[in-house]
């Protein structure tokens, strides 16, 4: 109620003039109100043909986005169409009508997953909507609800009638009247199973959020869920592993004092292995390369070396690395779910304030709601993740093989995927905590958005009152903690020195950061640029000052060598002259021709030891016959096609081909002739017991649709689809951080083999994270307005 003697102040408008009239109205009040009006049309004008102007570019967009995300469907589904053809060594040209049905069913599939996608991240139906008869508008459902409310109304018809015609005989009544106890019983007792069905879900998921709340409950769950494997299996490698030890121990007999020349033209040094041309070879002997990153063949290669030292054999060596490499895996994948489930940032950005708890604080919960004596305890956040996610989660951790194995796993890829793994869960909480429209469903702090609400003063106060809009500024992002900080740091300092290729993801990163949360530069200044510049720049000063010898460029031109390979296979007469004599002082075309294999390069490039086709001169080969390659190879493709497409597809359309079985598993470390036949005591433990572990994971994987989750293309897929959703949804901020795994897919599309699945590790274990991440930004959009969902 408002006090009758305390004057109102009714604020003077034009409108009231216009109501009033111009009796009392001043000339001077005339005018304003004429130029007011005048300034409105004008206004209107320019709003309607920016508007317009609006929608029209916004429709463009949208185009572009839907276009993007048609030619992901398009790739998967000729992927996944030319399967078959390859899985035969045959051609594209023998596509028929069955390579094009299966194409039409995976593109209709790939692209209704990204539908649903869009519309489920938008609150839509997934069908779509329906009109009903009395006008208003309801979501398009398989079974329309005129049909279900048509069959419950003749239930209750048919029902009624039984009741009210009282013609039922006696026997009826007394058949009715015996089963009516069973009926209470039944219902009775249905009633209560599911409520302690319901009692039993609820206290199991509050027991699973419990014990996965922390970080170290988490480190401990994967330590003793993974333990077997370093206890059963030791360790699990392959040729990789031994060219690292046998580089050190040349290197370190150099260092010693015993001198090993290169000896001469026929001599066989471990640079002959992978090969590296001569010509890269100081003048200066030295036996150290870069072909698997010079810090790792370092660090390994001294392990080993001491191992051998101390035990006479690499044995010890090998399972101390496969131990240090397990706890680096248990730690980091931790350390990652711990960010993606419990939001730990969230207890860093709220302040307690019980006077103001709308802002948020310490989220407290009776330790017992019966007994409020006993206090409260901390819980997690709204945004936490529930039960079912973590179970999810786990699973994949604790039982993938692809997981499993990759913890004992010594080939490079596996340290690299835990790095970048552990890294990923750091740009999650970058992006969490920065000033990003989205950041409130991952836990970004209530006070500190009404903080930034609040920064504009009177002159926010004064546009409310008056109706106005104003621009609101963006929440300064949070600051980085020191440990979080520091782990960003190490996890890119391990990718550094784990993978080759990992600088040029890291220099993406770096680029696609700055344009995405340009305020925290200094963050991405010291922990992505300054340890490339180090690491990278270091490795680069010592190839070029002889103390290391780089890879050989012929590394980089697997699919090139492998469309020359197929075409001096499958059709030599279609090479032109010009481009034999220009490859003659490089490669040896007949040799190519035998070694050619489609799903792997490395026979064509000479790798391997001593038996092999010698296709790749690489003991006479010069810069300067390196020339006219790149012209020879486009005179090739030109003169056959046909022929030069199949090998491209052949040495990649596994990866992206869901039906296709890996080239190389994980598994095939497990139990390779490395570990079971020479190594030196390894061999005669658990002999069997490998064996049967890989066969088991090879066979789970041989399934069909169960086996998908034990495959690396299943997630590079499901990854690609998530990301073109988020293309057309214009998720540019989350993109940022997620378009690092496109980049991923394209070096494996350049890797030396097909559907290889250790490079496809980085992606898959950072998809259950991916995944969750959409759907938390999808939980926060907001419905759509009711308005539009009316007649």
């Amino acid at each position: 109620m408002t006090d009758a003697s305390s004057p109102r102040i009714i604020p003077h408008t034009s409108a009231q003039d216009s109501r009033n009239g111009d009796a009392h109205a001043t000339p001077s009040s005339r005018t304003t109100a004429k130029v007011s009006h005048a300034a409105e049309r004008d206004h209107t004008d320019h709003t309607g043909h920016t508007g317009h102007t609006d929608r029209i570019t916004d429709r463009i967009g949208g185009i572009a986005r839907w276009t993007l995300a048609v030619a992901a469907c398009l790739w998967l589904a000729w992927c996944t169409a030319v399967g078959p053809l390859y899985w035969a060594d045959s051609s594209i040209a023998r596509f028929g009508w069955m390579n094009a049905g299966y194409g039409i069913a995976a593109f209709v599939i790939y692209l209704i997953i990204i539908v649903s996608l869009v519309r489920k991240a938008r609150r839509q139906p997934l069908l779509g909507w329906t009109t009903e008869p009395d006008g208003t508008r309801s979501p398009l459902r398989m079974v329309p609800r005129a049909r279900r409310r048509g069959h419950a109304d003749a239930i209750v018809d048919t029902s009624d009638t039984v009741d009210t015609t009282g013609t039922s005989d006696t026997t009826d009544t007394t058949d009715k009247r015996s089963l009516a106890p069973i009926v209470r019983i039944t219902r009775i007792g249905w009633r209560r199973t599911r409520t302690a069905a319901g009692l039993a879900r609820a206290f199991l998921a509050r027991w699973i959020v419990r014990a996965t709340d922390r970080r170290w409950k988490l480190t401990a769950i994967l330590l003793v869920g993974w333990l077997w494997a370093p206890t059963t299996l030791f360790a699990a490698f392959g040729a990789d592993l031994r060219s690292q030890a046998r580089e050190f121990s040349w290197a370190w007999n150099q260092w010693t004092g015993l001198k090993q020349p290169y000896i001469g033209f026929f001599s066989f040094a471990p640079m002959d292995i992978y090969p590296t041309a001569h010509y890269m070879w100081p003048a200066d002997p030295t036996y150290l390369t870069d072909q698997h990153n010079i810090v790792l063949t370092l660090f390994y290669g001294a392990t080993l070396a001491a191992s051998r030292y101390l035990t006479g054999s690499n044995d010890w060596g090998t399972i101390t690395l496969a131990a240090t490499q397990f706890l680096f895996a248990a730690c980091v994948s931790a350390a990652t779910m711990h960010r993606f489930l419990n939001l730990p940032w969230l207890g860093r950005a709220d302040r307690t304030d019980f006077m103001h708890p709308e802002r948020g604080g310490e989220r407290l919960m009776p330790r017992r709601f019966d007994r409020p004596e006993r206090g409260v305890r901390a819980a997690l956040p709204a945004q936490a993740a529930h039960a079912p996610v973590r179970v999810a989660v786990l699973l994949f951790f604790l039982i993938c093989p692809l997981t499993v194995f990759s913890t004992i796993s010594l080939t490079k890829s596996p340290l690299f995927a835990f790095a970048f793994l552990w890294a990923f869960g750091i740009w999650y909480e970058l992006y969490a905590t920065s000033g990003d429209r989205l950041a409130v469903s991952h836990g970004r702090a209530i006070g500190l958005d009404e903080a930034s609400e609040r920064s504009h003063g009177i002159a926010g106060i004064r546009a409310r009152l008056s109706g106005r809009r104003i621009r609101s500024r963006a929440p300064r992002p949070i600051r980085l903690p020191r440990g979080s900080f520091a782990a960003f740091v190490a996890a890119n300092t391990v990718m550094l020195i784990s993978a080759k290729y990992a600088w040029y993801v890291l220099l993406f990163e770096f680029v696609l950061a700055l344009l995405a949360d340009r305020r925290r530069w200094t963050t991405y200044v010291v922990a992505l640029l300054l340890p490339t510049i180090l690491i990278h720049g270091g490795i680069t000063m010592a190839i070029r000052s002889g103390a290391i010898i780089g890879g050989d460029p012929i590394e980089s031109r697997g699919v090139q060598l492998q469309m020359i390979a197929r075409v001096a296979q499958r059709d030599p007469d279609s090479i032109p002259e010009s481009a034999r004599k220009q490859l003659a002082p490089v490669f040896n075309l007949d040799q190519m021709a035998d070694a050619y294999f489609p799903q792997d390069a490395d026979p064509v490039k000479s790798s391997g030891i001593q038996s092999k086709k010698v296709s790749y001169r690489w003991r006479s080969v010069k810069p300067e016959d390196m020339d006219g390659f790149n012209k020879a190879w486009l005179e090739i493709v030109k003169a056959n096609p046909i022929v030069s497409i199949d090998a491209l597809m052949a040495k990649c359309y596994g990866y992206f081909d869901i039906a296709d079985q890996p080239y190389v598993s994980m598994s095939y470390y497990v139990d390779s002739d490395y570990v079971q036949v020479n190594s030196t005591w390894i061999k005669y433990y658990h002999h069997k017991w490998r064996t049967q572990v890989a066969n088991f994971a090879d066979s789970w994987s041989a399934i069909p649709v169960l086996g998908w989750v034990t495959h690396g293309n299943f997630y590079v897929i499901m990854t690609l689809l998530i990301g073109a959703a988020e293309v057309v949804l214009r998720r540019w901020r989350a993109l940022a951080w997620h378009l690092p795994l496109l980049l991923l897919m394209g070096v494996m599309i350049t890797a030396p083999a097909n559907n290889f699945e250790r490079h496809m590790l980085p992606v898959a274990f950072c998809f259950g994270f991916l995944l969750l991440t959409f759907w938390r930004d999808s939980r926060w959009n907001p419905r759509p307005n009711r308005h539009r969902q009316q007649r």
